[in-house]
């Protein structure tokens, strides 16, 4: 399933999707630098699939802009 047909992502998940390993999630979220998580239970967090694939979209957009200049 795609990451645009779920509305929530599990960790695992953020990280297939991203290649991110968990303290580097972690760390950016930290710096401000990646969307932040969402607590839906007293052991688990989840992240919206929009923001994710808002995030992927955005550093693909840097990579265009750097290929340009």
């Amino acid at each position: 399933m795609s990451a645009e047909n779920k509305t929530v992502l599990t960790l695992i998940e953020v990280r297939e999707l991203t290649s991110l390993s968990k303290p580097t999630i972690y760390k950016y979220i930290r710096d401000g630098m990646f969307p932040r998580q969402m607590r839906i239970g007293p052991n688990r967090v989840v992240w919206r699939a929009s923001e994710i694939v808002a995030w992927l979209n955005l550093k693909a957009g840097d990579r265009d802009r750097a290929e340009a200049t």
